[in-house]
């Protein structure tokens, strides 16, 4: 389950050494392809087709109950050995909240995050949005309640220097009428995110979002540039035992790989989700080989975001595992 230990490589200190030194030391260049990063063995990146970010949902339970300062996140993403920064709204709301989201709070918030960046030498990619409302509600001034919500992200985003803002796509649970919510709360949203220069992107993220060919059919439907995917490798359900319950069991997925297919013409990013390893390091759920794969076919050459989510390593060694898992199975593919 749990990744190799590092072992400490040693100086090579000898010049003219025999034949034997010699094979040493080809067995120890070997060995210093590999890096260490929080203590753990992690491949080197050179032959990756993407880079790696990451999300900041990965290091949630360092924020929500350690009490780590969110605003530390460039700096773990920077010792973890990352170069994009994906953010989490949500990890903010407890200092936003108090202030009813004013321009000042956003502006601080704003203004750390950016300091923190720029400090730690780290590029700052998108915002995940959530709970500020259905962008999919039947409801048409509900609907719209939402989308001037998501607003102030969009500002923030473009104050940051991000391509894009991550938003869900709940809303009706009916087919017939998500579809029309849907494509009209991402077109109402694009449109003023366009003159922002920020993208609009939506993850498969339950419900009908995660319903790969109907989330392409309203991209096809929407059809702005700035509106696209956020293709998650996990993230597939589409049915829940209790609807109203996220960790209740699911009763309805839909095939990952299928999906992440269906998404990859749209995307603008692309979330690695991850759980749990084998004792080989190997996600339990998804073949990393097989999605990366799909990803590359797609001809995309982006960021890839590590999401970890599991709970049977620490979020450091489950980060690290996945965002080494992902340079493997990257170095498999020609």
């Amino acid at each position: 389950m749990k990744r190799r230990k590092f072992v400490e490589n040693s100086a090579l200190t000898t010049i003219g050494i025999s034949v034997l030194g010699l094979q040493a030391c080809k067995q120890e260049k070997k060995k210093e392809e590999k890096m260490t990063e929080g203590g753990m063995e992690v491949e080197k990146e050179e032959t990756v087709f993407f880079q790696i970010s990451l999300a900041q949902w990965s290091i949630n339970r360092m924020i929500r109950e350690e009490g780590l300062d969110p605003y530390l996140f460039a700096e773990k993403a920077k010792q973890w050995g990352f170069t994009g920064l994906e953010y989490v709204s949500g990890l903010y709301y407890p200092e936003l909240e108090k202030e009813n989201f004013s321009e000042a709070a956003m502006k601080n918030f704003v203004d750390r995050s950016n300091a923190e960046a720029k400090k730690h030498g780290l590029q700052n990619l998108l915002i995940m949005i959530d709970g500020q409302g259905n962008l999919a509600v039947n409801d048409e001034a509900e609907r719209k309640a939402a989308i001037e919500n998501h607003y102030k992200w969009v500002d923030a985003a473009a104050a940051m220097g991000c391509h894009s803002i991550r938003v869900n796509l709940a809303g009706s649970t009916v087919e017939e009428e998500w579809l029309p919510a849907a494509i009209d709360g991402l077109k109402g949203l694009s449109t003023y995110a366009m003159d922002k220069n920020i993208n609009v992107i939506v993850e498969n993220h339950g419900g009908l979002s995660s319903n790969g060919a109907l989330l392409a059919q309203v991209m096809q439907k929407v059809n702005m540039k700035n509106c696209g995917t956020l293709p998650d490798f996990g993230n597939f359900c589409i049915a829940k035992e209790d609807p109203n319950n996220w960790h209740s069991t699911c009763v309805e997925m839909y095939d990952r790989y299928k999906g992440v297919a269906e998404l990859m013409p749209y995307a603008k990013a692309v979330s690695a989700k991850s759980m749990n390893f084998d004792a080989n390091g190997n996600e339990t759920d998804t073949d990393y080989n097989k999605m990366l794969r799909i990803v590359k076919d797609a001809g995309y050459a982006g960021f890839i975001g590590v999401e970890y989510e599991g709970d049977e390593l620490s979020e450091e060694a489950g980060i690290l595992a996945t965002k080494n898992l992902l340079i493997k199975a990257a170095k498999t593919i020609v």
